[in-house]
């Protein structure tokens, strides 16, 4: 195992460059209640540089997500009565991901039987790099479905970049057996990601980025951050990464340096206390301005 030095820097931008050379985000989740979830991620993608952001959302909140927003896209999919996505959703998600440079799944997504058969689905089957988080994890905790999917040999895993974003109680979950303090869970975050071929993300104090040969551990962020809606930025931010080519393992550890570094300018001139999601999506920009080479 190796540890990994400072995060990369922003990658510098062509004077000729147009939207197109900095990728197509697609996010997939949202749900009744919880609309606001997936507009922190798409407005997270927007500030982390992805050149186009789409929201694929249930129809039944469409409306309530777009007016976040004006800058990203947002497309409905079918629901179910808890005003959830519901499995029928596959093809568009299917025909939306064809055309991205990366996919998101959890913000807001809330939890069904169809939703956890759509997220294995999507892990399996999605011919593009795919950050999860959230409600997705425990879709991918069901069942012991990480430990099937080694057997399945044309898997997109096996092709595609998988980054899972947990905090402690998800990750427990994901690892299935009880880890009694922090040592413990970073080694076997390190051991998960070797055996399933995925970046893992150990969010908390001090975060641990690890894809189970490398690993790092970040060096930003503040208490004020643990706050409803903040993971939801996190996986924006990776994702808008991704979209501009980092590998996988360096999107992770400058997405979680530069959110991390945005909630700590956000903290400085609002404190802790009265910090919000919002408030690490506002700060981005001034935060990126320190991360140019």
């Amino acid at each position: 195992m190796t540890t990994a030095a400072d995060p990369p820097k922003l990658p510098r931008r062509n004077r000729e460059s147009h939207k197109g050379d900095f990728g197509r985000a697609l996010l997939v989740g949202g749900s009744r209640g919880m609309s606001g979830a997936v507009a922190l991620a798409g407005m997270a993608a927007l500030r982390g540089g992805a050149g186009l952001v789409s929201l694929a959302v249930p129809k039944g909140c469409l409306t309530l997500v777009a007016g976040f927003e004006p800058s990203y896209m947002t497309t409905p999919l079918p629901d179910d009565a808890d005003g959830c996505i519901a499995a029928a959703a596959r093809h568009d998600i299917a025909e939306m991901a064809s055309s991205a440079a990366c996919v998101a799944c959890g913000p807001g997504l809330g939890r069904s039987d169809e939703l956890t058969q759509l997220v294995q689905w999507m892990f399996c089957s999605l011919p593009t790099p795919a950050v999860f988080d959230a409600d997705a994890l425990n879709a991918l905790a069901q069942n012991k479905f990480l430990e099937s999917v080694d057997d399945i040999a044309d898997a997109a895993t096996q092709k595609h970049a998988r980054v899972l974003t947990p905090h402690l109680g998800e990750f427990r979950r994901l690892w299935g057996r009880e880890l009694h303090n922090r040592a413990a869970a970073e080694e076997a975050a390190h051991q998960f990601a070797a055996r399933h071929g995925v970046v893992l993300v150990l969010k908390g104090h001090e975060t641990l980025i690890t894809d189970g040969r490398q690993r790092a551990v970040n060096s930003t962020g503040n208490p004020g951050m643990a706050t409803g809606g903040s993971g939801d930025v996190l996986t924006g931010l990776i994702t808008a990464l991704i979209c501009q080519r980092l590998p996988a393992f360096d999107a992770a550890r400058l997405g979680v340096y530069w959110h991390g570094l945005s909630g700590d300018l956000a903290a400085a001139e609002l404190g802790e206390t009265s910090l919000i999601a919002r408030d690490i999506v506002d700060f981005l920009p001034p935060a990126a301005r320190q991360l140019r080479p």
